[in-house]
């Protein structure tokens, strides 16, 4: 029964790949719940590993959109700086200072694994009306200059969230990108790519591979299988429309949000 539940674990971090690189976006946010629910991992491993195979296919992702030179390098930076700031300390000090139970009282308790998987499953919701939304978002007129300021604190919210859920957050870094500098959507798609390869590599590099033991032989077998999953979904693309695989998917996570928080929920009433 275990070799066929990892089994079914290997063949859905070939479809993280394939939506991947089909729609460009949002296959990596299935990579929490598959680590959690078909691996048996905990909360801590679970948004690490996430981490590792995020920016693993970020990397991927940034490097085919800096060739077609959509890659904004002054953005990068002056975003990425305060993402790799948040993710890093989040990784390296919050998360293993978190307590097993951090709330409780009568008849609620709040733990680690209910706080980091229920903050992720509201996460998730945004980035499902993101896909489901047709019109991407057009950036305000009249913008000249980048206000730094305000780029650093919004990537230190950003990454403080990537570094908790252990997702990418892409769906929060590319509005921002397009309101704050005026550029137009694909621009800030491939900016992304850059950012989130950046914090969650660093993240995961500088904070969990230092504080937890991992196991670099599962991790990298599901990270390559996922990077084959990519490579064919990049292929497929040239054939399959990707706005209405965006939109299915879209409805898809929201449904996935629901029954993540449903069973961590029950989980916590059942013990």
């Amino acid at each position: 029964m275990v070799l066929i539940t990892e089994l079914l674990g290997f063949a859905a971090a070939l479809c993280i790949g394939l939506i991947f690189g089909l729609i460009g976006a949002g296959g990596s946010i299935l990579a929490v719940p598959v680590l959690a629910y078909f691996f048996g991992f905990d909360e801590k491993i679970t948004t690490a590993y996430s981490l590792f195979v995020v920016g693993s296919s970020a990397v991927v992702g940034a490097f085919r959109q800096h060739l077609n030179r959509l890659v904004r390098l002054n953005l990068v930076w002056a975003f990425g700086i305060s993402t790799v700031i948040a993710v890093t300390l989040v990784r390296r000090y919050l998360i293993p200072a978190l307590p097993d139970v951090i709330f409780e009282s009568e008849g609620f308790v709040l733990s680690r694994r209910l706080l980091i998987f229920g903050l992720f499953a509201l996460l998730m919701i945004p980035t499902a009306f993101h896909m489901l939304k047709s019109p991407e978002p057009e950036a305000p007129h009249g913008l000249s200059s980048l206000n730094y300021p305000l780029i650093f604190f919004q990537g230190l919210a950003i990454g403080g969230l990537t570094g908790l859920v252990g997702a990418g957050g892409g769906f929060m870094i590319v509005p921002a990108l397009i309101y704050m500098s005026g550029i137009d959507m694909k621009s800030a798609a491939g900016t992304s790519m850059a950012i989130i390869a950046i914090n969650a590599l660093t993240g995961f590099f500088l904070g969990d591979a230092v504080t937890m033991s991992i196991d670099w032989s599962f991790l990298f077998s599901f990270t390559v299988v996922v990077m084959s999953g990519l490579l064919m979904g990049i292929y497929l693309g040239n054939f399959v429309q990707g706005s209405k695989l965006k939109r299915a998917f879209g409805l898809f996570v929201l449904l996935m949000s629901s029954c993540i928080l449903s069973m961590e929920i029950i989980a916590i009433q059942s013990k």
